[in-house]
């Protein structure tokens, strides 16, 4: 397994795996139309300062996480997904470490997420490794998310 930059020929595999584990695992049906992220993901991410990372075993995508810039040293951890099978193997650890020395290097001082809040798993990962649950007005810069019952998370960088 290795963890790499997102380049175009993963585009295919990173939607099929994040829209998979959205509707038939959380049951959360979001689409691809209401995610167009997904569709430029240089654009989105890696273009505007942030970083979408892969972890690929055989050339197949296993998980993905992403960081979306929104300046003031704000950043948001986005489409943070493993594949069932190798959840049980640290890979979202291994993502997160990438993510989280990425921001550090790059000046980020605050992290936020948005969470659906069937996701209990996914919180309890959130809330070991420091992100606390906040309020949408406690938000520390302007920021949309698909509003799906989501929680909201923030992470201090200068503690």
């Amino acid at each position: 397994m290795e963890i790499t930059t997102y380049q175009p020929q993963y585009q295919d595999q990173v939607i099929d795996l994040i829209l998979g584990i959205q509707n038939n695992e959380a049951k959360i049906n979001l689409s691809l139309d209401e995610q167009p992220d997904l569709k430029d993901i240089p654009h989105s991410y890696q273009q505007g300062g942030g970083e979408f990372w892969v972890a690929v075993d055989h050339q197949q995508v296993i998980g993905t996480i992403a960081l979306m810039n929104l300046g003031e040293g704000c950043g948001v951890l986005k489409k943070f997904f493993v594949s069932q099978a190798y959840r049980k193997r640290h890979v979202g650890s291994q993502l997160y470490s990438h993510l989280l020395e990425f921001a550090k290097h790059h000046g980020f001082t605050t992290l936020i997420l948005d969470t659906p809040s069937v996701a209990h798993a996914s919180h309890r990962f959130y809330e070991r490794v420091g992100f606390h649950r906040i309020t949408k007005e406690q938000l520390p810069v302007e920021y949309h998310y698909p509003d799906r019952d989501s929680l909201l998370y923030l992470l201090n960088l200068t503690n």
